[in-house]
């Protein structure tokens, strides 16, 4: 049988989503330890995405096959009771064998949470990230432009990024301020590797006044990663859902915490 699950963590704890083999502290290995446990016996969880260190996520959507019969609910709250509390399942659901988490996502979504302050937080010091030079969103959102639809993103994919190649489609990137929160929400048909986190990082040196809100198609013309700014801090990224063809039908969940609610930040 095989299983999908709803997945809800805070990455400030972890290493990154992807168990590598040698370093236990990534969101994957805990799961799958905690699911084992349930299960009797090992087992491999695949994710829609593979979020770094720092990365939070809010609709995590992963699957894993097992031949152990479970209700639903003796997965969630069974697995939940072997996890830390930086992670927690929230909905497990039958798919058809076909169904793949990540291989069949036609879309994934992020939004990237800015502290707007010239004064830092103590208490959301990993989960937001601090810019303390005042935004204009109005300029940032003109800059957002220049980011849609299909094209090479050669210059804000990471050095170390292993995709085959850098064309994605970005549906929309959208930016708005909520008192002293700017948000980022962005969907697209796939990312490459740091390509939000340097999209934020470009969309900030327009928004403080560093660069024209031009500069970002500059950008994206040379296809060259030397010309973008410096990468955004993972604190503030939230992975927030991904989108499957409508045979599939997964539970939905709110997106998180209160700067996550659309119904709240509506832009």
């Amino acid at each position: 049988m095989r299983i999908a699950v709803g997945i809800e963590y805070d990455g400030s704890f972890w290493r990154g989503w992807q168990f590598q083999g040698h370093d236990t502290r990534t969101v994957q290995h805990a799961l799958q330890q905690a699911l084992a446990r349930v299960a009797a016996h090992d087992l491999s969880l695949i994710a829609a995405g593979r979020t770094d260190a720092g990365v939070h996520a809010s609709a995590m959507v992963a699957h894993f096959d097992t031949v152990s019969v479970r209700s639903m609910r003796a997965w969630v709250q069974g697995g939940n009771s072997h996890l830390p509390a930086s992670i927690a399942l929230r909905w497990a659901q039958p798919v058809a064998d076909d169904f793949h988490a990540r291989f069949s996502a036609v879309a994934r979504r992020y939004r990237y949470v800015i502290y707007n302050e010239p004064l830092r937080s103590a208490l959301w010091r990993d989960q937001v990230t601090w810019h303390r030079q005042p935004l204009d969103v109005e300029r940032m959102r003109l800059a957002a432009a220049s980011f849609c639809g299909e094209q090479d993103f050669t210059s804000v994919r990471a050095a170390a990024c292993q995709a085959r190649h850098a064309r994605r489609c970005i549906h929309f990137l959208e930016v708005w301020r909520q008192g002293s929160l700017v948000i980022l929400d962005i969907e697209a048909n796939g990312f490459l590797h740091h390509m939000v986190r340097n999209i934020a990082g470009i969309l900030l040196a327009v928004g403080d006044g560093r660069r024209p809100p031009a500069w970002a198609a500059e950008v994206l013309a040379a296809r060259d990663r030397t010309q973008a700014a410096v990468t955004a801090p993972s604190a503030g990224l939230y992975f927030v859902g991904v989108r499957y063809p409508q045979r599939f039908t997964l539970p939905e969940l709110p997106l998180g915490p209160h700067f996550l609610l659309p119904a709240t930040l509506a832009p």
